[in-house]
């Protein structure tokens, strides 16, 4: 069985495969990255339940113009720099919309790896990762997110710190 899930920001259609097939070929600009089993379990929380907050969001437009922004804005703060450093920015761009998509239930499948062994490497410290919330929160806030909405996000980030946060 295939998933289709629409890459809005490029307007294509990409095909996740299902459990046990080879892993699709690497986006246009991406880096290469080692095999993994793509799961939506990998999103590292389950979908909210309905339509509203998605729609809060702005939909897949809105969650693509908060996803830019944070990865533009964690290129230029100074305290998230060192952390970036080596990313693969549209690949971090695609799985970050993808992700943000799927647990605001906006009918995305997340392709990307898990939150533990995509952070294991970062070596990221608590005053980082609440230096990330706070560039989040500033680009939701920017998109005209209320606050109720944010932290109903929030809330189903949180408890990736666990595995983010290794020093």
């Amino acid at each position: 069985m295939r998933m289709a899930l629409v890459c809005t920001l490029s307007a294509i259609i990409f095909v996740a495969p299902a459990f046990g097939q080879p892993m699709p070929p690497v986006p246009p600009g991406e880096e290469t990255v080692d095999a993994y089993t793509i799961s939506d379990a990998n999103a590292g929380a389950t979908p909210v339940d309905g339509q509203d907050l998605f729609a809060a969001f702005h939909g897949h437009e809105g969650i693509s113009r908060i996803v830019d922004g944070l990865v533009e804005q964690v290129q230029k703060d100074s305290r998230l720099t060192e952390i970036f450093k080596a990313s693969d920015f549209v690949r971090l761009r695609r799985t970050l919309k993808e992700q943000f998509c799927h647990i605001l239930n906006g009918g995305c499948s997340y392709t990307g790896r898990d939150m533990k062994s995509v952070h294991a490497d970062h070596g990221i410290t608590t005053a980082e990762f609440n230096a990330l919330v706070e560039v989040l929160q500033a680009a939701m806030t920017r998109e005209g997110i209320v606050f109720s909405a944010q932290n109903r996000l929030l809330a189903k980030l949180a408890p990736m710190k666990r595995d983010a946060v290794t020093r």
